[in-house]
């Protein structure tokens, strides 16, 4: 169980990660918070009697985000989260009085764990597919987990450049182009048969209050990531994803036992998920995709992508497994927490 010391240190965690990635704001608030949360407001007395793990948790950007939304909506904080004022005193000084002033409208932003969906996060994923695409030559059925507002299962919609290697529809409205570090991937056609996901609480962005939501948990740090996501957020106005309300487990249970294609790969796909299931369901998760793959044959493989993250060296990391018959789990790729950045690796790294 947490105490009060081990919650504000989450908080200058977190500050630390946002600094390694390039977001000084969005850290400079994360270590205010540290300082200057107490008991004033029920939101701060909240967070500071948080019990559980409050990183894993995400209870700092629980909090960030509910004051960005102010920010956003012009209540409170605009030259706090636009970068104006950083003097730290300056910075507790007014996170503290909107805590108190907005106490009942930040206090709800803790009540569940922040959606964090990313298009950007599509690049790296999209090196897990290449690598799948490349071992079988199949179309591609992907079965994403913790899909959130669903901004990843438009992966099919994207246009991709990956390091000069192009993917995706030419005329796309989103372009996926992370700065490219490392090895380009391989030039393997990637086709796609059907893409769809579920999430525990999914994000509807065709609801304006939703959408605004999702933008609040956007770093302030990042004016490219708000236009991309504004972008993904209109194709799903245009075309909804194929997106449903479930439990990750159940959910891909029933989608595993569903009769597989003869000819289509199937790929259990998510990204930044893995640290809020139980591990009762993290257990399930693996147990279930391992007993799929023991069933596969050439003509119904089975395909497992993970980008998750790898706090130590303040990195996302993108691993791949398949069956029947795969080389062992695989690391193709590490990025940015948010896909800024992707570094290629060698097929044996």
């Amino acid at each position: 169980m947490a105490d009060e010391a081990t919650n504000r240190e989450a908080y200058r965690f977190q500050s630390r990660y946002c600094v390694a990635m390039d977001a000084p704001i969005t850290g400079r608030v994360s270590l205010a918070l540290a300082d200057c949360l107490n008991r004033d407001s029920r939101t701060g007395a909240r967070a500071l009697d948080w019990e559980g793990d409050p990183t894993k948790a995400a209870l700092p950007l629980r909090t960030v985000g509910g004051l960005h939304s102010l920010a956003l909506k012009g209540k409170a904080l605009a030259d706090i989260f636009d970068g104006a004022v950083t003097d730290p005193d300056a910075v507790k000084a007014a996170l503290s009085a909107a805590l108190i002033a907005h106490d009942d409208e930040l206090y709800g932003w803790l009540d569940g764990p922040p959606q964090t969906n990313e298009a950007g996060r599509s690049g790296a994923l999209m090196c897990g597919l290449i690598e799948v695409a490349r071992r079988f030559g199949q179309p591609l059925e992907i079965l994403e987990i913790g899909s959130s507002a669903g901004l990843n299962l438009l992966i099919d919609r994207y246009r991709f450049d990956l390091g000069g290697v192009t993917l995706g529809p030419e005329d796309a409205p989103v372009v996926i182009r992370p700065e490219w570090r490392g090895k380009a991937p391989p030039q393997a056609p990637v086709r796609f048969a059907n893409v769809r996901g579920c999430d525990q609480a999914p994000v509807d962005v065709r609801d304006p209050a939703a959408a605004d939501r999702l933008r609040a948990y956007v770093w302030a740090d990042n004016p490219e990531r708000q236009a991309r996501m504004t972008g993904a957020i209109a194709m799903i106005a245009e075309r909804p994803v194929d997106l449903v309300q479930a439990d990750a487990a159940d959910w891909l249970e029933a989608q595993l036992a569903t009769p597989q294609a003869a000819g289509v790969t199937r790929v259990v796909m998510h990204s930044v998920v893995w640290q809020y299931l139980p591990l009762e369901t993290q257990g399930r998760i693996t147990a279930l995709i391992e007993a799929s793959g023991a069933r596969t044959s050439a003509e119904r493989p089975l395909a497992w992508v993970e980008m998750e993250p790898d706090r130590t060296m303040h990195r996302q990391e993108v691993w791949v497994r398949s069956w029947p018959d795969g080389p062992p789990r695989r690391m193709v790729a590490a990025s940015q927490a948010h896909g800024a950045w992707v570094e290629g690796l060698a097929v044996d790294a």
